[in-house]
């Protein structure tokens, strides 16, 4: 089969390479028919390099037609439409019975210290082969998969498996008050949907703040109040501005949808790219222990969050020697959530919006639908946010 694979930094290439088979009986084999290109995709492609190996294969936010079953998957048969989360969990163990499906006990990566599986990513969950492919192998098949209905197109149920609740976990985490007020800093795909979901869910005011024009004009359209970063000499200035919208507290909560690839320091954008480049063998155990995130995002959240207020982190940092304003933090009494959506926790709760009314927008939430062989052209479109990239999706 085709299958997008890894072969270094900002080296994507789409190659030829076993089709999946049933290797447990807890496996299911679908034919992928859309699947998305991620932001947390861009940190492999260039920044977690230290974690890949050549000729791993990513992506992780497919749908698709279940081909073939194991023995212990009573709940799919083949020919059953399917949307698959991007984390791989069992559904029964403790972690999963509390909701929290991305510690799975069952497909924590203990060796790495890590929690549960995921589609498409670092050996630091597993080296998972991923969902930018013709077909997928999708492990605890019994639990995993979301079965939904012939008739829509894919894109009404394929943000499913991972923009719908990692969105609407942001929100949620936030708990922005009945009548409140959001604000969300990074307007790509997930803040983009979490902008919806907030507005959706009865936030009086979010604001969205980027610095890509298509970008902010999109969110604008669905009532959001944007701020540009361009506009603003620096981040107090912007601070200030939304302050003064806000009784000059700052919002009640803030969403940080950008993570650790934001414009920022200098230095530890200079880090990462020195810890991209050396050999692997080197670069892991370096990046493992002393690895610096760029946190000028999480570091205006801070700033603009009101007093008692909460910060939800969305994006995907992965330092071990950030060095954070604990002193802030604490006098502000802020509240701090984050993690990897546990989406089997939210997905009941999202699909009543996914109607033909479509109140999220997710049938035109796609800026760019390519095939497969158009990956490392996407890629690198993605990255340097040209031609009004927001959301690709595969077409294999």
């Amino acid at each position: 089969m085709k299958a997008v694979t890894w072969q270094g930094r900002r080296d994507v290439r789409v190659d030829d390479v076993p089709d999946p088979r049933i290797e447990q009986p807890t496996d299911a084999v679908i034919r992928i028919t859309s699947t998305g290109l991620c932001g947390s995709d861009l940190h492999l492609y260039e920044v977690l390099t230290p974690f890949m190996t050549p000729g791993d294969i990513l992506g992780h936010e497919p749908m698709g037609i279940v081909e073939e079953t194991g023995s212990e998957v009573p709940n799919l048969r083949p020919g059953d439409r399917v949307v698959v989360p991007f984390q791989i969990a069992c559904g029964h163990c403790f972690m999963c019975s509390t909701g929290l499906m991305t510690q799975c006990e069952t497909t924590q990566v203990t060796g790495e210290g890590m929690g549960a599986a995921l589609f498409g990513y670092t050996r630091l969950y597993g080296a998972v082969p991923g969902a930018q492919a013709e077909y997928l192998r999708v492990p605890q098949a019994q639990f995993g998969p979301i079965k939904v209905p012939e008739g829509p197109s894919d894109d009404r149920f394929v943000y499913l498996s991972d923009v719908l609740p990692t969105a609407w976990q942001a929100v949620e985490y936030a708990a922005v008050p009945p009548g409140g007020t959001l604000a969300v800093l990074g307007l790509g795909p997930i803040g983009d949907m979490a902008c919806r979901i907030a507005r959706a869910r009865g936030a009086e005011r979010v604001f969205g703040i980027d610095l890509v024009t298509e970008r902010l004009e999109r969110a604008a359209r669905r009532g959001v109040e944007t701020y540009d970063l361009r506009a603003f000499d620096n981040e107090k200035d912007l601070v200030r501005a939304i302050q003064d919208e806000t009784g000059g507290r700052g919002p009640d909560a803030v969403i940080d949808a950008v993570g650790t690839e934001a414009h920022g320091s200098a230095a530890a954008k200079m880090a990462q790219a020195a810890t991209g480049m050396l050999p692997r063998k080197i670069a892991g155990p370096i990046a493992e222990r002393f690895a610096v995130d760029r946190l000028a995002a999480l570091h205006t959240a801070i700033d603009l969050v009101r007093r008692g207020g909460t910060i939800s982190l969305s994006g995907v940092y992965g330092g071990m020697a950030d060095p954070m304003p604990m002193l802030t933090l604490f006098d502000k009494q802020i509240q701090l959530r984050m993690g990897q959506a546990n989406v089997r926790s939210w997905t009941d709760k999202i699909i009543p919006y996914l109607t033909d009314e479509d109140t999220l927008g997710v049938e035109d939430f796609a800026t760019h639908r390519l095939p497969l062989s158009d990956a490392p052209h996407a890629y690198d479109m993605f990255q340097h946010k040209q031609d009004g990239a927001v959301k690709v999706i595969f077409k294999p």
